[in-house]
């Protein structure tokens, strides 16, 4: 691994199975240097649309057809470059990849060798909608870049602090063990990097606080995080268990499945579908963009109230059951999309649990910010918070402390290359 011993930047990439998502950030500072995303991979409709955030330049777009991630991965370099911000910078110290499962072996951010993906193609059968996307985006990185350190950063490293009780199912113990069947949860760099920011928040070290993370976007999740570590989550072996989410079930029945398929004649796939993408909110009102719904609740409409409903009880169920797991609450904290937009989300997930100590003030409900606040009265005994997400600060964060600069860093990297 070669690098200036002065390298201070981290590209993350974030790739979809038709997309990549990316930004450049200088961890000197934190700042960001550029931000990107190329969607509709594969097809003649491919976009790309890039930010510089340094200089005068604006945002560019253009289309064109992207047949694969190599070529989506040499766009991304061609922008970068056209800023001065190439990827044969000596400044740029690595490159960090959002992958979404790690399985027990990850826990921490890990320096990719063959090894490590081999055993992250292991995980594709846990994982078959996500993994093969992560996987390709870092051989084409490590295509461009072959000197330069790739790091994996897992979306379900930070429920790995998890006691067994909690991650395990009330199944068979050899059928789970043979087939990798336990809760995982994921979202898990949002979920990292809020209850951190919570404690700064309330002025306090991580270590010390116990905080509910509510993160609420088309996916949700929650966690319950005792001193900075999680001892439950929400989303299970997949994202489909947990809360109700835009296009997916949550929590349900799993004899429903055995029904769907002897009563209705469906497929596996068919209910995979269903349960995926036909199901929570969409499925409930044909929405999945709250601030529609919410529209349509305003003007009478029964089926979108019907499903707000349905969204706030189950939320309402988790947040009362990660108290118990917790006993002592400091804060419950509301981040990405939904949790950081949607005042009367907020107000409705907490009103009536003032005997728990959570409430919320009104007005500072209404304010809508891209900092850090707090929500809820002087008074109130637990405080209720919003923080806005930054998987991708997160993933540079990982990946920079891990890596560093410097023949340090580099040594530190070489010698952890599995978790």
């Amino acid at each position: 691994m070669t690098g200036s011993a002065n390298a201070t930047r981290v590209l993350v990439l974030n790739s979809g199975s038709s997309s990549v998502k990316y930004q450049l950030l200088d961890m000197e500072n934190g700042a960001r240097l550029a931000v990107g995303l190329v969607e509709r991979i594969g097809e003649e409709t491919s976009r790309v649309v890039h930010t510089p955030l340094t200089g005068d330049a604006g945002k560019r777009e253009r289309t064109g057809p992207i047949p694969d991630h190599a070529a989506a991965l040499k766009a991304v370099a061609g922008e970068l470059a056209h800023d001065g911000l190439g990827l044969d910078s000596p400044e740029l110290a690595a490159i960090g990849h959002r992958v979404v499962h790690g399985g027990l072996r990850f826990s921490a951010p890990t320096v990719v060798t063959g090894e490590v993906l081999a055993e992250i193609e292991r995980l594709v059968p846990v994982a078959p909608l996500h993994n093969p996307a992560n996987i390709t985006g870092i051989r084409t990185a490590q295509a461009l870049r072959p000197d330069l350190p790739q790091v994996a950063v897992f979306d379900t490293a930070f429920h790995t602090t998890m006691p067994e009780y909690a991650a395990r199912y009330a199944i068979d113990v050899e059928t789970a063990d043979a087939y990798r069947i336990r809760r995982y949860g994921f979202h898990g760099t949002s979920h990292a990097y809020v209850s951190r920011r919570a404690a700064e928040l309330l002025g306090r070290e991580p270590e010390e606080v116990n905080v509910i993370v509510l993160h609420l976007g088309n996916g949700a999740s929650a966690s319950a995080v005792r001193g900075g570590r999680c001892v439950d989550t929400s989303m299970g072996l997949t994202p489909l268990e947990g809360l109700v989410m835009g296009t997916r079930s949550g929590d349900i029945d799993p004899a429903v499945t055995f029904h769907l398929k002897r009563v209705a004649g469906m497929s596996e796939d068919d209910v995979d579908v269903l349960l995926n993408k036909r199901s929570g909110l969409v499925g409930l009102c044909g929405d999945n963009d709250m601030r529609e719904i919410r529209r349509r609740i305003e003007e009478g409409d029964e089926s979108a109230l019907l499903a707000f409903e349905v969204y706030i009880h189950r939320l309402k169920k988790y947040i009362g059951a990660y108290y118990a797991v917790l006993g002592r609450v400091d804060a419950v904290v509301f981040t990405a999309g939904v949790g950081e937009n949607s005042a009367p989300v907020r107000e409705a997930a907490v009103a009536g649990l003032e005997e728990l100590g959570l409430v919320v003030d009104a007005d500072l409900n209404a304010v809508r910010s891209d900092e850090p606040r707090l929500v809820s009265p002087d008074y109130a005994r637990v405080a209720v918070a919003v923080v806005p997400t930054d998987e991708e600060l997160e993933i540079a964060r990982q990946t920079f402390a891990l890596v560093g600069a410097g023949p340090q860093g580099r040594d530190r990297a070489a010698r952890t290359g599995n978790a």
